[in-house]
């Protein structure tokens, strides 16, 4: 018989609204932070979910919520999803983000009909790193690295306030 895992800590897990953003995660309670960022680390936009959600699903969201035309998509393997490469094939924005192995072995599996791998450049699979480098930032801030917040919605503000803090702290240092 397959062992199934671990039996969960939580007995009872409480349903927590959907409006507070917080969810079971294998380490408790949890929230997912979506973000967008420019080239330069700046806030585009964020989305927050609870914890057990995918990132996936929400890229799209983001991406709609940006407010301009995005050109060029940089993200990991948690994002290479086929649906998710159309979708962004069909709105005709480029797409650097690595294949996960279990696709490509299908790929492979499938022979000469499997089709070509995607493109990936790794020059600019580099500048991934900014979204590492704006979440560090923005946790500077302790209701963001906490989440005291109990809605979601303000947890996303204090998100918002510390992106718009760090964009004008960039723009005071950058000025002579």
């Amino acid at each position: 018989m397959p062992e199934k895992g671990a039996e969960p800590n939580y007995k009872n897990p409480r349903v927590e609204p959907a409006d507070h953003g917080l969810g079971h995660s294998r380490g408790g309670w949890s929230t997912k932070s979506h973000v967008a960022v420019d080239a330069a680390g700046h806030l585009r936009s964020v989305v927050v979910t609870p914890g057990q959600a995918g990132e996936n699903p929400r890229l799209l969201d983001v991406l709609d919520l940006t407010g301009t035309t995005v050109c060029r998509v940089v993200a990991d393997k948690a994002y290479s999803h086929p649906s998710t490469r159309q979708a962004l094939r069909r709105r005709r924005v480029r797409v650097t983000i690595p294949e996960r192995d279990d696709q490509i072995a299908r790929r492979q599996a499938k022979g000469r009909s499997g089709g070509r791998p995607p493109a990936f450049d790794p020059a600019i699979y580099k500048g991934r790193n900014v979204v590492e480098r704006f979440f560090n930032r923005i946790k500077e801030f302790r209701a963001v690295a906490t989440r005291y917040d109990k809605h979601a919605r303000n947890y996303r503000a204090g998100i918002v306030l510390a992106g718009i803090i760090t964009h004008l702290r960039d723009q005071l240092c950058d000025t002579p």
